[in-house]
């Protein structure tokens, strides 16, 4: 949407300032070719590449404006799913009372493989709090991608509370708000909606701050502020731009971070970080080399193999939950637990609180001996996984709780505003006494940049069409349509006098 006030279209760059005589329409007027004049000098550049912002910015706002809009109502309700949650699943996230002794882990995932026999065991959540179920993971053929069945069990009574079908540890009612959100349920197709309203949100955000600073660089008084006193239009752009200014640092953390996790963008930032090492550390469930247990496999002779003892394997219920859990707790993993067992391998502690201060640790256990093997720990991780953790949290509204929901809701309402203020400032720009809706900003506005910005320009698309792929083939279609636009403006706008004549028979 267009964030800024506007002279009439077909004025020259740096109009309320001495100008020179407009060329016909399409051509750069004189004293405004590439190479010449003061703005091509380096002095007063932005006049000259304020209709190029002006015109994707427009043209950004109508196209790119649905999506964005669907993303802040999708976005608004996932905030709220941790509420939904509760008042759809108190039954099975909650302990029928929190008092009274905790059964042994063990025990309880016993019983929760007596009430589903079905799969195998693939994690254990013991209860954090008292009045929380344990939680019990299974692996089950024909639920779908990344599904899972949970078992919630009360830890005081060893009764089942019921069951879900889990998707990366979210409910039902959060998995089906989520997939709304990322592909509006429409799978690989669907991820492109997403994927083009973070790439081109951060466009949209920057450009309309230039334009208004711009406007506003002689005028700080309505900055940051609804300018009341305007009518019309003015008072519709006195309420967008403010706004926008508001919630611009907001929108560019929801673009950068929805980017990380997208299909295309996200395969561009997962290669930056192989390439500079910024994952998170790996946790080894290596067991170390030892003598033969009863029953233990033994690797292959070749030099730095281990000898594997016998371990519990997944799904066999025999137990080890237990000493796994009180090692992790001695290694200091307290808080929410998430214990995942390996067949030939250490089992897995992790903490899993992701609300600030996060905790995150890992410990890799023997569970025939509880024995911390490995660990891993929260301050070990690169700063691009940390950033890349916490930002993926604080866009999810987790990491700071109900204040960082609060936080996504204001701005997802906040966006959806500028979407309505922008729309109702291009029908307020129409024809008077006309339903016609306004036209565009001229075409053909980046033909007039000096020679070094432009050359900076392509080179910029060129980047970020390879980083933000989505982004890049959008903007090369909008600069086709561009290009056949001026084409077609210049076509009508030649004098009647170089057009071919009817002949006196048509006539």
């Amino acid at each position: 949407m267009t964030t800024t006030s506007q002279p009439p279209l077909g004025t020259p760059p740096g109009a309320g300032t001495p100008t020179t005589p407009t060329a016909p329409a399409g051509r750069p007027a004189a004293g405004r070719r590439s190479g010449s004049g003061p703005a091509a000098g380096g002095g007063r550049v932005w006049p000259v590449l304020r209709p190029v912002v002006l015109r994707l910015h427009f043209w950004a706002g109508v196209l790119v404006a649905p999506f964005l809009a669907i993303a802040a109502l999708t976005g608004l309700l996932y905030a709220a799913t941790p509420q939904v949650d509760q008042l759809l699943y108190s039954g099975v996230l909650h302990a029928a009372s929190a008092s009274g002794a905790v059964l042994p882990v063990d025990r309880q995932v016993a019983a929760a493989r007596a009430a589903h026999p079905e799969g195998t065991v693939a994690a254990v959540e013991p209860a954090a709090d008292p009045g929380a179920t344990t939680r019990v993971v299974l692996d089950v053929p024909g639920l779908g991608e990344d599904k899972q069945r949970t078992v919630f069990v009360d830890p005081h009574t060893g009764a089942v509370r019921g069951s879900l079908t889990t998707w990366w540890d979210a409910t039902p009612a959060t998995t089906w708000v989520d997939g709304l959100h990322r592909t509006l349920h429409l799978g690989q197709v669907g991820r492109v909606y997403s994927e083009a309203a973070a790439s081109w949100l951060w466009v949209l955000v920057l450009g309309g701050l230039a334009l208004w600073v711009g406007r506003r660089r002689r005028r700080r008084r309505h900055l940051l502020a609804a300018d009341l006193s305007a009518s019309g239009r003015r008072r519709t752009l006195g309420w967008h731009a403010p706004t926008g200014v508001w919630v611009a640092l907001p929108l560019l953390f929801l673009s950068a971070t929805g980017l990380t996790w997208s299909h295309y963008a996200g395969d561009r930032f997962s290669a930056l970080l192989d390439a500079t090492r910024g994952h998170a550390p790996e946790l080894d469930t290596a067991l170390p080399a030892g003598p033969p247990a009863a029953g233990a496999t033994v690797g292959g002779g070749h030099a730095g193999h281990h000898t594997t003892p016998a371990v519990p394997a997944p799904g066999s219920d025999a137990g080890g939950y237990d000493r796994v859990l009180a090692a992790a707790h001695g290694a200091g993993l307290d808080g929410p637990v998430k214990i995942t067992p390996a067949s030939g391998q250490a089992w897995t502690a992790a903490q899993i609180d992701n609300r600030w201060p996060v905790r995150l640790d890992q410990a890799a256990i023997d569970p025939t001996t509880g024995t911390v093997v490995h660990t891993t720990r929260w301050p070990d991780y690169p700063v691009a996984a940390k950033l890349s953790k916490l930002g993926v949290q604080a866009h999810m509204g987790v990491l700071f709780g109900p204040v960082n929901q609060i936080l996504l809701a204001a701005v997802a309402l906040g966006l959806l505003c500028l979407i309505v203020w922008g729309y109702r400032m291009w029908w307020q720009r129409r024809p008077a006494g006309t339903a016609r809706l306004a036209a565009a900003p001229a075409p053909g506005a980046w033909r007039r940049l000096p020679k070094l910005p432009l050359a900076l320009t392509v080179a910029a698309v060129a980047a970020l069409g390879w980083a933000l792929p989505v982004l890049g083939v959008s903007l090369a279609l909008f600069l086709l349509l561009d290009a056949v636009g001026t084409l077609i403006s210049r076509t009508r706008s030649r004098p009647a006098s170089t057009r071919p004549q009817p002949t006196a028979s048509a006539r």
